[in-house]
C-alpha cells in the first residue's frame, strides 16, 4: 500500500462508523492515487511467473505471453488479449483456485462474458489433461448449456492449450504493456466506478 505523507494526510477514525466526510475524502484521494499504479503491480506480478515452470515445457510467463500471443495474431479485442495474457496470474497465490485470482483482477476491466470465461477455463482445460490425473475431463459439461461455453471451449482450445511451445512466436511483455495499461485505464464494472468519475 501506499505510504501517506503525513499524519495530516490520513484519516483519523478507529472505526468505519466513526468516519466523516473530511476522513473520507481523504482516503478517496489516495485511492485514486493508488489505483492509478495498478498496470505497474499487474505487471510486477506476472513477472513472477518468470523462470517458473511448474513441470510444464515452458514457464509460466511463457506460456502467458504465448496465449496473449496468439489472440492477438488471431485480432482478438484488447479486453480478451487482457484476459489472455492474465488467464494464470493466480498460479502465485491461488494455488487451488488460480481462475478465481485472475477472474477478480480482469472483473472490472472486461464485458460478463469474458469474466466467465476467465474464471471457468480451469474447468474447461480440463477436458486435455483431467482423465490423466483422475479426474473427469468432461467437468465442463455441467455449463454445456450456459451462453459462454462455447466462448471458454474456444479459449482453451485455440489460445490457452496449444500455448507451450518454446518454439512458437512469444510477443514480450513489453509488447502488451500498453495494451494492459488501456484495458485497467478504465474501470466499467465496480462499485466504485462513479466515486472514481466524479473525482
Amino acid at each position: 500500500m501506499t505510504a501517506s505523507r503525513s499524519p495530516a494526510d490520513r484519516a483519523t477514525f478507529t472505526t468505519m462508523e466513526a468516519g466523516t466526510a473530511d476522513d473520507w475524502a481523504i482516503i478517496a484521494t489516495e485511492f485514486a492515487r493508488y489505483a492509478q499504479g495498478l498496470a505497474d503491480r499487474v505487471l510486477g506480478h506476472l513477472k513472477l511467473l518468470d523462470g517458473d515452470f511448474g513441470g510444464f515445457p515452458v514457464d509460466r510467463l511463457t506460456h502467458s505471453l504465448q496465449t496473449a500471443t496468439r489472440a492477438h495474431r488471431d485480432g482478438r479485442d484488447e479486453e480478451y488479449v487482457v484476459c489472455a495474457l492474465l488467464h494464470d496470474i493466480g498460479d502465485t497465490l491461488g494455488t487451488f483456485n488460480h481462475p478465481d485470482i485472475a477472474a477478480a483482477i480482469v472483473k472490472p476491466f472486461v464485458s460478463e462474458e469474458y469474466h466467465w470465461m476467465v474464471a471457468h477455463h480451469g474447468i474447461f482445460q480440463g477436458y486435455y489433461f483431467f482423465h490423466h490425473v483422475g479426474m473427469d475431463r468432461n467437468m465442463r459439461d455441467a455449463f454445456r448449456d450456459h451462453p459462454c461455453f462455447a466462448l471458454t471451449a474456444e479459449f482453451c482450445a485455440a489460445y490457452d492449450g496449444p500455448a507451450f511451445d518454446a518454439r512458437a512466436e512469444t510477443l514480450p511483455l513489453d509488447f502488451f504493456e500498453p495494451i494492459l495499461r488501456r484495458v485497467v485505464a478504465r474501470p466499467r464494472n465496480s462499485i466504485y466506478r462513479a466515486a472514481l468519475e466524479g473525482r
